[in-house]
């Protein structure tokens, strides 16, 4: 099949839905001959940040010279975003071709009533096979949802395991407690591998120690860390970090957000974690490769003059990191507000947090089958602002929030990575 009748059929097996279980995975990539199993991989896991470590960490050992490999979910605008390979997207035709060969496998499962593996299932093989095929030296692998289920976590020996901020999302998967959501992140910790733990509440930091003691793993947290921020603006961020393990200085920190100062040092004890593994890290490499770092869609200033800002904060937790970032940056300034979210999440406490800093919101739909009417988030965002436009159209809404917009400004579009990804493409034209 082609390119187009790839997305096609991701399209029409999309209602399978969501079902955490590694039957499935395990059954087709073992069809695959267990591709993942001759992979380094670096696995991620965490409830927000873990998109801005897989970048920083391909980022520094690209830097390094190591062929590198990157898997990330969901996409922005196109499937391709999901598979890199030293910062190139996969080709259309490469997609079409390996889709193919999953798709064969898949209907055979299904023929045999094994049952036929969910998207994200077939999606993750995609990225398995297609590293090992392409000769990668490491593989960033990003957990979708969760971890002790995800089927990223087929990979039985990463190299390492890296658990970013862990918060409250998908509680009806991973439970309505902090103590579940970890134990449930922590399903990636491997006996005899090493694990770096982002700094974090103490209830998280116990579980995370409980799982690394009862596995063998060695866990890395840095909890005597201190960090000076020597200047921070919308181009970036120049900060020291200091513990007992190592100490930089001036390190150029290009990804925007209060949020992404403690996933870089995060980074940074991952970076010292994998040199203990055995991997070949300079320090230039490790500096170069933060000040390198991309991740579209997370605080991107995508606009100047007016200044737009596109920011998939996506749950209470990534919302209060952005409103917080917003203070930082944009103190003084009035800002315009557009904002969709899904109706599976918790967009009342989500609106609570974000629209009392905007003096005008703009409301519409996520391209998704889960989005929350305007006419139901309306009734919840007028809770905290009088002015108050509704569009369903998203670029009826973008265009109407730009034209309220004035040149000193702040047009903030948050929300659901869905609408995300459309803005970025009517607003980027997809760059």
């Amino acid at each position: 099949m082609d390119y187009a009748s790839a997305l096609r059929y991701i399209d029409n097996i999309s209602g399978l839905g969501s079902k955490l279980e590694l039957t499935r995975i395990s059954g087709l990539l073992e069809r695959l001959g267990n591709p993942q199993e001759k992979l380094k991989v670096i696995h991620v896991a965490g409830t927000n940040g873990k998109g801005s470590v897989c970048s920083m960490l391909t980022s520094i050992l690209m830097s390094e010279g190591y062929r590198t490999a990157l898997y990330t979910s969901p996409h922005l605008e196109r499937y391709n975003e999901r598979y890199m390979i030293d910062g190139a997207e996969i080709s259309n035709d490469d997609f079409a071709k390996y889709m193919n060969i999953i798709k064969e496998k898949a209907d055979t499962m299904y023929q045999e009533n094994i049952g036929r593996p969910t998207v994200f299932e077939q999606l993750t093989a995609l990225a398995f096979l297609y590293f090992y095929d392409n000769d990668v030296d490491y593989a960033v692998i990003e957990v979708g949802l969760g971890g002790r289920f995800d089927a990223t976590n087929v990979v039985k020996k990463p190299i390492l395991s890296v658990i970013a901020s862990i918060s409250f999302d998908h509680t009806e998967f991973l439970g309505n407690t902090l103590e579940s959501i970890a134990f449930e992140k922590g399903g990636i910790i491997k006996p005899g591998c090493p694990t770096v733990l982002y700094r974090q509440d103490k209830r998280v930091y116990d579980v995370i120690k409980g799982l690394c003691d009862e596995r063998g793993s060695k866990l890395y947290y840095a909890d005597d860390e201190t960090i000076d921020v020597i200047s921070q603006d919308i181009d970036g961020t120049v900060m020291s970090v200091k513990n007992d393990l190592y100490e930089y200085e001036r390190i150029v920190l290009p990804l925007v957000g209060e949020y992404q100062i403690k996933n870089c040092s995060l980074v940074l004890l991952a970076a010292h974690a994998l040199k203990e593994a055995g991997v070949e890290l300079k320090r230039e490499s490790i500096l170069n490769g933060i000040k390198t770092a991309k991740w579209n869609g997370r605080m991107e200033i995508c606009r100047r003059n007016p200044i737009v800002v596109l920011d998939g904060a996506h749950n209470p937790d990534g919302i209060a990191m952005l409103a917080k970032s917003v203070k930082k940056y944009f103190s003084g300034k009035r800002i315009m507000l557009l904002m969709g979210v899904l109706g599976d999440k918790q967009y009342d406490l989500m609106a609570s947090e974000i629209v009392p800093l905007a003096d005008t919101v703009v409301i519409t739909e996520p391209a998704s089958n889960r989005a929350l009417s305007v006419s139901s988030f309306e009734k919840t965002v007028k809770k905290f602002c009088d002015k108050v436009y509704s569009f369903e159209n998203i670029g009826e809404a973008y265009d109407f929030a730009l034209s309220l917009t004035g040149e000193r400004d702040v047009l903030l579009c948050a929300g659901s990575l869905y609408l995300i990804g459309g803005l970025r493409t009517l607003v980027m034209g997809g760059n």
